[in-house]
């Protein structure tokens, strides 16, 4: 049974699942979707679009499938796409897709500190830590179990690997490439994540394998020549590859 603040506004046509907790002078648009288990604090606004999975916390101000920032925008019906067990914090905005990619993804078991922005069509991963106040603009890619430190600002299309460490006041608009830790101004390769790898289970030697991968990588002048010999030598390790791949795959070239 769903508990909802008779000081809350349920659009009609809005679909919601069971043991929801919908506080009061929260919004729910028409076209939206809850899941199970959900709580949202006071003040929550969940627009149109907005597809939320089960047992996630919204807190106050969140606004969640906003309209994108993108005067390209012509109305089209497109979504905002949210997991389960997230815990998305006070003023938290997420707009919905563009025709572009046609939705916005969030995954499952992220934080989302306070006053943080994720912009239209981005991809985010599981297991994501996000800074209060960092601002990913449109189509950014975030794989599994990054660590982005507060105030960062991300630029359109980029893409962050897995398992970084972002250091706060960060500012880019190349790729972060995964495992490492990426500071300084301007952001660059600060090596590895090793607390970071080691907590998530990494054993030493395998660190040991993708520390050798990068200093190959960033020792060689040509980036395509490092890759070739990184993966020559670790052919079988799937850390190198995920590195190599990332590279070769990356469009806005990777922090150096």
């Amino acid at each position: 049974m769903n508990q909802i603040s008779p000081m809350a506004y349920v659009d009609p046509e809005a679909k919601i699942g069971d043991n929801n907790i919908i506080g009061p002078f929260c919004y729910i648009d028409k076209n939206t979707v809850i899941g199970n288990g959900n709580k949202l604090y006071n003040s929550v606004t969940i627009h149109t679009g907005a597809r939320i999975g089960d047992n996630n916390e919204i807190f106050p101000g969140a606004s969640i499938s906003t309209k994108p920032q993108d005067l390209k925008f012509k109305g089209e019906e497109t979504t905002c796409e949210i997991g389960n067990n997230n815990s998305i914090r006070e003023n938290v905005t997420i707009s919905r897709g563009t025709a572009s990619k046609g939705k916005t993804v969030v995954g499952s078991n992220n934080l989302l500190m306070e006053n943080m922005h994720v912009g239209h069509d981005c991809v985010l991963g599981n297991g994501l830590i996000i800074g209060n106040s960092t601002k990913f603009a449109g189509e950014v890619v975030v794989d599994d179990n990054a660590i982005v430190s507060a105030t960062v600002l991300c630029h359109q299309f980029c893409r962050i690997g897995g398992y970084v460490m972002i250091q706060g006041g960060s500012r880019f608009s190349l790729d972060i490439p995964p495992y490492i830790i990426a500071g300084k101004e301007p952001t660059k390769y600060c090596g590895l994540n090793l607390v970071g790898l080691r907590r998530r289970g990494f054993s030493n030697e395998t660190i040991d394998i993708i520390h050798d991968a990068y200093r190959i990588i960033y020792a060689n002048g040509i980036l395509k020549e490092g890759v070739k010999e990184a993966r020559a030598k670790y052919p079988d390790v799937k850390e190198v590859e995920y590195i190599c791949s990332f590279i070769e795959n990356s469009k806005r070239g990777i922090v150096r």
